[in-house]
């Protein structure tokens, strides 16, 4: 019996095989023959394309945590640069949209700046470039106050005119601000004419509806709906022919001589702040003729007396 384990034990070696270092050699050497084959004739090209192809599914799965992570990290990283662009973007709209709306503000006030300017070249007497601050405090009258007073040589009586026509007339001066009353004021009236036949009259301002009244017209009196009336230059402050308004209404009464005519003005503050004054013009007077002849008469000298002491 122990001779049977004995030869069992003896016939292991045939069971485990060569030893590792005979392994190790083998397979060395075996590799450094494919190698040399494979370098040699490429006969082995297609195997390792093979195992390439099986071991692809492997890869992709092996390297998937680290590309969602990857992914991930980018889109976060995206969102968080899209919103800041986003953002900044916004803000710059915003200042671009506040720039071109002061750059039309600025090209409006331009354009009126040259049509005021032409209206001043119009004139024949010097005009003033002014600029309105504020309404008159008194919600019952038409008045303005203009930046301009008596430190820069404004007087009362100037006219106030833009490049529509008349607005107004400088009633009141203060050093460094003057009250301009508009036309549709009750205590302001303005000589006018009509354009289309040259008509003369007195306009009054009406206060609340801001329109004027041409009275004491006769009913037959030859003025129209649409008609423009303009300064006739009689009261020497107003230049003559500027736009002071249109009618736009004419009624007449068989129980009353006179006719109900009222304008429209035409020049208006609404939409603007700038408005021309312009200067009163001066009016040479004729000399007096007690003061021509002496003037001209030369004045006699008298020679000074001796008294002679007796």
């Amino acid at each position: 019996m122990s001779r049977a384990l004995e030869h069992q034990h003896h016939t292991g070696f045939f069971v485990r095989g060569p030893s590792p270092t005979a392994r190790l050699f083998f397979f060395s050497v075996l590799s450094l023959v494919l190698i040399a084959t494979d370098a040699r004739l490429n006969y082995l090209v297609e195997v390792r394309q093979g195992f390439i192809a099986l071991l692809h599914p492997l890869q992709i799965i092996a390297n998937a945590p680290l590309n969602v992570t990857r992914d991930i990290g980018e889109y976060l990283h995206k969102q968080t640069t899209l919103t800041e662009e986003n953002h900044a973007l916004r803000q710059q709209a915003l200042e671009h949209a506040a720039e071109l709306q002061r750059f039309k503000a600025l090209s409006t006030e331009n354009e009126r700046l040259r049509s005021l300017l032409g209206a001043a070249q119009l004139s024949s007497q010097p005009a003033r470039l002014v600029e309105i601050l504020h309404m008159g405090r008194d919600p019952f009258s038409h008045k303005i106050i203009v930046n301009l007073g008596s430190r820069q040589n404004i007087t009362p009586g100037q006219a106030a005119i833009d490049e529509n026509g008349v607005v107004g007339q400088v009633t009141r001066v203060y050093p460094f601000s003057s009250e301009v009353t508009l036309i549709t004021d009750k205590e302001l009236s303005i000589p006018v004419q009509v354009e289309r036949n040259g008509l003369r009259a007195i306009a009054f301002g009406q206060g609340r509806s801001t329109t004027v009244e041409l009275p004491s017209l006769p009913a037959n009196v030859d003025i129209r709906v649409g008609d423009k009336l303009v300064t006739s230059g009689i009261d020497g402050i107003y230049p003559h022919g500027l736009a002071v308004a249109e009618v736009i209404q004419v009624d007449t009464d068989a129980d009353s001589p006179f006719a109900h005519i009222i304008g429209k003005p035409i020049a208006g503050i609404e939409h603007h702040r700038q408005l021309l004054l312009v200067s009163i013009p001066q009016v040479d007077r004729p000399a007096d003729s007690n003061t021509v002849k002496a003037t001209r008469t030369p004045k006699k000298t008298i020679p000074p007396q001796r008294h002679d002491n007796h």
